[in-house]
């Protein structure tokens, strides 16, 4: 009884915090996307208030357009984001079902090998990243930022997928394996539909990282045709005068492709997050 009746308290005291999480990490987003439509003045006197007949202004759009060559900067990052993407969630795959599937001498040691790369920021080695992509003749290309990205995400990705891979039924597998599939046949036609959930959350998780990552396209791609979308923002950002205009209206419209993405996969996203607390 004494459950029962604190169940409710316990709901709305869950909801409450949430709520008020969700609130924080939203506010930046809503003060970036109503202070780009506002005129500069009006940024500075009103920054929380939503752009009326007054203060509306589209001359941030209009700048980012017109300078900056943004399109570009939108094109590298998509370029990047969506190879790095694939490339992670295949090789990530793969491994996992190597890991999960096969046993071998070092199964778990290879596990907890690629486990430490969770735990170890990649950044910590951007000198020798940086000294390798030089001696290849990588820098300044999106091809530096891709290999690095895909090294980022895998262990992530092999450490989620190789959780879900082994819940899937070795009876099913094994009457592939009789019908005369091959491995690789077995792997996509029968693993990969199953753990989609799991893909998912993996490609939200690894997407927002490389999207939104500056470090990295500043130090290995920092030259004008390899600029990225967050590191072309900066060129609206000068020493003593700033266009915050141009550069709310660019970080508005860098918001847009993770919305759109979430949107596609939130529920993939969702059932494979709880299907992960089940477990």
């Amino acid at each position: 009884m004494s459950t029962a009746r604190h169940s409710p308290a316990r709901s709305i005291a869950a909801h409450a915090v949430l709520a008020t999480y969700t609130i924080i990490a939203l506010f930046p987003v809503f003060v970036i996307v109503i202070n780009a439509f506002k005129s500069r003045k009006a940024i500075f006197r009103t920054p929380l208030e939503l752009p009326n007949a007054e203060t509306f202004s589209l001359v941030g759009f209009e700048t980012v357009l017109k300078q900056g060559d943004f399109l570009l900067y939108f094109q590298n990052s998509f370029v990047v984001t969506v190879v790095s993407l694939f490339m992670v969630l295949l090789f990530g795959a793969m491994a996992a079902f190597a890991l999960a599937e096969y046993r071998f001498k070092g199964n778990s040691l290879m596990g907890l090998y690629l486990a430490l790369g969770i735990m170890i920021p990649i950044r910590l080695g951007t000198v020798a990243i940086l000294q390798m992509m030089a001696a290849s003749g990588l820098v300044n290309t999106l091809t530096s930022l891709i290999l690095v990205y895909t090294a980022q995400g895998l262990p992530l990705a092999i450490f989620i997928l190789s959780e879900f891979m082994r819940q899937v039924s070795d009876d099913l597998k094994n009457a592939g394996r009789i019908d005369g599939l091959s491995e690789y046949r077995i792997f996509f036609r029968l693993v990969l539909p199953l753990v989609r959930p799991a893909m998912a959350t993996v490609a939200v998780f690894t997407m927002i990282p490389i999207w939104n990552d500056l470090w990295f396209p500043l130090i290995l791609a920092p030259a004008e045709e390899t600029k990225t979308i967050t590191l072309g923002a900066q060129v609206f950002i000068g020493q003593f005068v700033t266009n915050w205009n141009a550069v709310l209206a660019a970080l508005s419209l860098a918001i847009l492709p993770v919305l759109i993405l979430y949107l596609i996969f939130s529920r993939q996203l969702i059932r494979g997050i709880t299907s992960g607390a089940v477990k």
